[in-house]
């Protein structure tokens, strides 16, 4: 087999949507595991959607997702340029060819003309296309409109009554009738190419071998396939993709959540995981598994575990699937990802050492690298205020003097384990008669502020014997 190449091509207008992501990591895979090569093009030829930026963007989002390509923008390769406003010369001189071969037509259609004929079809219940009014003009005709500079589009040719097979990776043997497809446009007006024929003419110049993009796309596959046959050119293998779908099973929407890669990096979610949330999506290891690291799905992934159904986009199991990828990242990792909201949070003089021991502590309870801090605030700052139902429920009269009690035994440790903290606390409630959560209770309170954390002498340990010690006695002076 010749070497597999695919492609991520993207259109620059705005965020990477999740859904995008996908296609590019369902190519990066299939080309990993296949040796083969992964090529970024930017097609942009619908300037009236082009946004600036949003190449830097995406391209920036492709890598923090660990998804590099091998050829592409600021990349470079043998088959560039791969920008598609850079190669309009390449789709003229291939218009032209389809032109000299009776595969295309001029027409000169008016946009108030194209809008009455869908008026007309559509009062008639006729399927809407163009109706090839264009084709009734001689060449002669043809001629004197584009001297006068009337403006113009080149429209594909057709053929009348053919079937057109696509054998799909993931569809299977889908058939469709060339009666039921419009002469789409191929170059418009204003120079550019559409979709359908910069799509075509690259795919083949690049070489690409397989075409696995979103299943929106599978309808215009047949004008695709017929442009390939008009050239003379191989037909690459196609797959399309399942869509993505809302929890209700409408299409994956703005409307009811985040959709852009870029939303869920803010919210601080990890590429691993998102990676492999998404690719779960419409694809299965044929197993029980769900934690991949990107290697493990590299090893792992094939084109035809890919289902048809569409694949609902769960943001409870994303949620889930951070969590898990957090308890296997090193704790050196965590630290250096802790380190940035550290800094944002006015807390970057701890040490490593002592925020690695917070770490270890926390790793089994938080779900994302900030929660380190939003929910672990009390090992990096004395508490400023206590909650109010623990208070109720477990500050009661008799509390201080047991808690002092505690206080003077904690003093007179001279090592300050966790072992050594829990029998300090089991000996006051064995002496009072009482259980050990009416100790443990007001003490988490005392140094923590909250009803819940981490076991309390290992977070003691933790905290360190002056820092205890400080905290008890203000709270003892504060709560009485």
């Amino acid at each position: 087999m010749a070497e597999i190449r695919v492609r991520f091509a993207p259109s620059p207008t705005g965020y990477l949507h999740v859904g995008g992501l996908r296609t590019a990591l369902y190519n990066y895979l299939f080309a990993r595991r296949n040796g083969g090569v992964f090529l970024l093009r930017i097609e942009d030829t619908d300037r009236s959607r082009y946004v600036e930026g949003a190449v830097e963007n995406l391209i920036q989002t492709l890598r923090w997702a660990g998804l590099d390509y091998d050829e592409g923008p600021e990349k470079g390769g043998g088959l560039g340029p791969y920008v598609q406003s850079e190669r309009l010369a390449i789709y003229k001189e291939h218009a032209d060819q389809l032109l000299r071969a009776g595969k295309a037509y001029y027409a000169f259609d008016t946009p108030e003309e194209l809008d009455e004929m869908r008026k007309m079809q559509e009062k008639m219940r006729i399927p809407p296309k163009y109706d090839r009014r264009a084709l009734k003009l001689t060449a002669e005709e043809v001629q004197q409109k584009l001297d006068a500079g009337s403006p113009a589009v080149l429209r594909m040719k057709v053929p009348e009554a053919t079937a057109i097979v696509i054998d799909d990776i993931v569809r299977g043997r889908v058939e469709f009738s060339s009666d039921r497809l419009d002469d789409q446009v191929l170059l418009k007006s204003d120079g550019y190419p559409t979709y359908h024929l910069a799509n075509v003419v690259d795919d083949h110049l690049m070489g690409i071998t397989h075409v696995i993009r979103g299943e929106e796309w599978l309808s215009s596959t047949p004008k695709h396939v017929l442009l390939y046959k008009y050239f003379g050119w191989e037909v690459p293998q196609f797959a399309h993709l399942p869509l993505l779908l809302n929890p209700d099973r409408s299409k994956l929407s703005k409307r009811q959540g985040d959709v852009a890669v870029e939303d869920y990096r803010g919210k601080g979610f990890f590429p691993g995981a998102l990676v492999n949330f998404v690719a779960l999506l419409g694809w299965n290891p044929g197993d029980e598994r769900e934690i991949f690291s990107l290697e493990e799905l590299v090893r792992e992934f094939t084109l035809e575990r890919v289902g048809k159904s569409g694949a609902v986009f769960n943001l409870e199991k994303l949620s889930w699937m951070n969590t898990q990828h957090l308890r296997r990242k090193p704790d050196a990792e965590l630290l250096a990802l802790l380190r940035p909201h550290l800094e944002g949070h006015g807390l970057a003089s701890q040490a490593d050492g002592y925020v690695l021991d917070v770490i270890r502590l926390m790793k089994d309870r938080v779900d994302k690298v900030e929660e380190f801090v939003t929910f672990g605030r009390y090992f990096f700052a004395d508490p400023d205020v206590y909650d109010q139902a623990a208070r109720e429920k477990n500050w009661k009269p008799e509390t201080p003097g047991l808690v002092r009690e505690v206080l003077e035994g904690l003093r007179g440790l001279a090592s300050f384990s966790s072992s050594d903290i829990e029998a300090v606390v089991r000996a006051v409630a064995e002496r009072s008669g009482v259980g050990g959560g009416k100790l443990i209770h007001p003490l988490r309170l005392a140094l923590t502020g909250v009803a819940l954390g981490p076991g309390l002498f290992e977070l003691m340990a933790v905290l360190g014997k002056p820092v205890c010690v400080r905290r008890i006695e203000h709270a003892l002076g504060l709560l009485g």
